[in-house]
């Protein structure tokens, strides 16, 4: 058994002036606070990876640099589902008794700390190195191949993709801490830059500095009581040419691990947090995890389904597409808006019911995925 004891969250966007450590310790420090401990109570610290400051041992680096001594330490890098995937590594930490208080922690000043190149460059090592990555193509750009498919196969359009940018757009202009607060259109969009047809600039994340960080604890601090209930993980491929068929994907494994292991169906869910690294990201998971049939994503979105007062809401903080996309910290910021609105603190943004929640991280091209279930417990 494990809590979700503390949050901590930066804004994201440009933030000049701040290291990767910085905004790491910022988020940090919040997240020790809100759980009511000193830093010498975190005797485990999980760091994400950086493209920024890639070193080879950036937990013990980040543990000097904000003054705790831990007894377990380790980074971790599996892409976009890092962030769950470290809660799930502490939640297994906790429950055997290895540590009381896992520190995780994750964030870059990508937007700032690195050039346009060097960030593309370094994104664009998901692709095989012999068959993908001499062809010259980037990660949206193998996103655009998966939307294109996805596309054929389920009949779904540019302006349905659109619909999930839009979204997110308007959840971003309820939270002060979100990169974008100037609203979007289905127009917008479609008029927006192409990038990686058929995903254009408004269906991808932005790159953002930022920071985000929780406490997992074998035990709850307060009173406020959200437990991490059930996890699991499914990696089925690498590379996009070494993908499963769109129907066998790993979201689909790790939602069943996941409700097996929590006795949590999709219908007890009251709130969700999806990974959106791209529009199509977005559209594919909802449907892979069952929280839409296949195809009938966007349509669910115009209805106002998946809306901060409808029946499912989704990424009420913005999400990646516009809270902003910082690396690891970006989907951090996910478990951290539900720990919010879990407790009642989101303020205007809270949703009528937050007391189940399913999270969902994605690394790689669809390639690892690690699915989640969080219960407000009495």
């Amino acid at each position: 058994m494990s809590f979700v004891t503390g949050v901590g969250l930066t804004s994201f966007g440009k933030r000049e002036g701040s290291s990767s450590l910085d905004l790491m310790s910022k988020a940090a420090e919040s997240a020790i606070a809100d759980a009511g401990l000193k830093r010498s109570d975190v005797d485990g610290i999980l760091c994400g990876y950086s493209t920024v400051s890639p070193h080879i041992m950036l937990a013990t680096v980040f543990a000097e640099h904000f003054g705790i001594r831990p007894s377990y330490a380790h980074a971790v890098q599996v892409g976009g589902a890092t962030g769950l995937a470290m809660t799930m590594l502490a939640h297994h930490l906790v429950d055997a008794g290895v540590a009381k208080h896992v520190l995780v922690v994750g964030g870059e000043n990508r937007l700032t700390g690195q050039s346009r190149d060097a960030s593309i460059q370094a994104l664009a090592q998901v692709g095989h190195p012999d068959y993908e990555v001499t062809l010259g193509p980037t990660i949206p750009a193998y996103y655009g191949l998966v939307a294109t498919r996805y596309m054929h196969e389920y009949g779904v359009t540019q302006e349905d993709l659109a619909e999930f940018a839009v979204l997110m757009r308007k959840h971003a202009l309820t939270h002060p801490g979100a990169q974008f607060h100037e609203p979007i259109t289905i127009a917008d969009v479609m008029a927006s830059k192409p990038v990686a047809m058929p995903l254009k600039l408004l269906d991808c994340c932005p790159v953002s500095d930022g920071g985000a960080a929780f406490v997992i604890s074998r035990e709850a601090t307060g009173d406020r009581r959200v437990r991490i209930r059930g996890c699991a993980q499914a990696h089925t491929h690498q590379h996009v040419t070494a993908a499963p068929a769109l129907s066998e994907l790993g979201a689909e494994i790790s939602i069943a691990k996941a409700k097996a292991e929590s006795g949590i169906a999709i219908s007890d869910v009251r709130y969700a947090a999806i990974y959106d690294s791209f529009t199509i990201t977005l559209a594919m998971l909802l449907e892979d995890l069952g929280l839409a049939k296949r195809g009938e994503a966007a349509a669910r979105v115009r209805a106002g389904y998946f809306d901060k007062d409808g029946e499912m809401p989704l990424n009420t903080h913005g999400g990646l597409l516009s809270y902003g996309h910082c690396g690891v910290g970006g989907a951090m910021a996910h478990l951290v808006e539900t720990h919010l609105q879990m407790t009642g603190r989101a303020g205007n943004r809270q949703v009528r019911d937050a007391s189940v929640a399913l999270l969902h991280g994605d690394g790689g091209v669809l390639s690892s995925h690690v699915s989640m279930f969080l219960e407000r417990v009495r």
